[in-house]
């Protein structure tokens, strides 16, 4: 098993180059299977989740081809709808097949998914609604069973919460569905707003896109005609490559980045004292004469993103007083503490809301990765520690940081991945 390890209390500089986003790429791939067509995905990142639904589109039947970020695939000859559970324990994000495998071919057995540990996430929404819908819907042996012997139909539909992947199952559904799909308190993140320009370019007539409430004219089971697509940066890549300018006081650069995407993440940043120039796709981020504590409560974009909190957590560890975090989206998601703690940090835990007392020197120390985002903190935590870090269980972060420890090395880092 891999690990990373880094030598902190270097100076960072340069560029690096943001990936697509892999909770972009994801829902549009599980959108292909809603096409007849051969079509490419640009800049698909080449992490584990991406590899991870592949292995499922090779169960599936799809016919494809993935190499220098291009995706290349046609799904005209699907002879399974069955989604094992072998394929999706590992990645929740597995469960995007059901909406369009349903919509399309009028049955799927999707196993109940899995995934990293930060809380409950269930997928009750995403079965109520198609539910509504018209599909008949059986939990066997871990399995989801829907059926819709004569397609799904049109209805409406209002999310009892804000959900990503709900939003996203949905809409794939009601593109192929019959009559027209209201949604209310549909997600608003930019990769929603991308898979809704993908239908749309294919024919789906769809309202309201970027807002929280679409409606959607389905193609009653007509499959669809896709244009190529390039996926959007990795606004949390770029967050993190940005907090990794900060944590180390560093002027660097990011590159193939999307600022308007940033917004809550640079507001932040600002306050904290650092500054910002932009050219066209690049932001560079100038060091603050003094870092300053930061207030941040996550929230649904456009609001502050639960993605990035782990990595502001450990910025605040630098800032001069005090800080809080106040996690609203998932209830498990401050596993990481524990491990900074293991650093020097000086973090206090009261339910759903962190304090971190800065400006602490942290150490060196072996540490474990417990989920993807917790991943890349321990990462930017080692950066500025006065010794050597060991962070094992490193599989996290290449579920969704492609070339994570060559990237750092661009910028001067001193990283390396070894073996156990």
């Amino acid at each position: 098993m891999d690990y990373l390890r880094i030598k902190g209390g270097k100076k960072l500089g340069g560029s690096v180059a943001i990936s697509g986003a892999k909770n972009a790429a994801l829902p549009l791939m599980a959108a292909t299977l809603l096409g007849k067509n051969r079509l490419s995905l640009h800049n698909m990142p080449d992490v584990a989740d991406i590899q991870t639904l592949l292995k499922l589109f090779t169960k599936l039947g799809s016919d494809y081809e993935f190499s220098d970020n291009t995706l290349r695939i046609k799904n005209d000859a699907i002879d399974s709808t069955v989604a094992n559970y072998d394929i999706v324990r590992t990645m929740r994000a597995s469960i995007l097949v059901l909406g369009p495998l349903l919509a399309r071919f009028g049955h799927c057995e999707v196993s109940l998914p899995g995934g990293c540990a930060i809380g409950q996430r269930p997928i009750d929404l995403h079965l109520s609604a198609l539910e509504k819908m018209g599909a008949h819907i059986d939990i066997r042996q871990g399995y989801v069973v829907a059926t819709a012997e004569n397609g799904l139909q049109g209805a409406r539909i209002v999310f009892d919460k804000v959900t990503v992947t709900g939003s996203e199952n949905i809409i794939m559904a009601a593109a192929l569905a019959k009559g027209t799909t209201h949604l209310v308190n549909v997600a608003k993140e930019p990769e929603v707003v991308q898979l809704c320009r993908f239908l749309e370019a294919a024919g789906v007539r769809i309202e309201g896109i970027g807002s929280d409430e679409l409606t959607i004219e389905g193609r009653d089971r007509q499959a669809l005609e896709f244009a190529d697509i390039t996926v959007i940066p990795d606004r949390i890549e770029a967050g993190t490559y940005l907090c990794a300018g900060a944590i180390t006081n560093s002027e660097l650069s990011i590159t193939k980045a999307a600022k308007e995407h940033l917004e809550a993440v640079i507001d932040k940043l600002e306050k904290m004292g650092f500054y910002f120039t932009y050219n066209d796709d690049t932001i560079t981020i100038h060091p603050a004469k003094r870092i300053e504590p930061v207030e941040i409560t996550t929230s649904e974009y456009p609001g502050f993103p639960t993605d990035m909190q782990a990595q502001f957590m450990a910025l605040a560890t630098q800032a001069e007083g005090t800080s809080t975090i106040e996690e609203k989206l998932f209830e498990n998601r401050f596993m990481h503490v524990s491990e900074l703690l293991r650093l020097g940090a000086d973090i206090a835990l009261n339910g759903h809301l962190a304090t971190i007392k800065g400006k602490t020197e942290l150490c060196g120390a072996d540490v474990m990765a417990t989920d993807l985002r917790a991943s890349s903190a321990l990462v930017l935590a080692a950066l500025v520690s006065g010794a050597k870090t060991d962070i094992h269980r490193i599989y996290h972060l290449d579920r969704g940081y492609e070339s994570l420890e060559k990237k750092l090395q661009a910028l001067g880092a001193d990283i390396e991945r070894l073996s156990e």
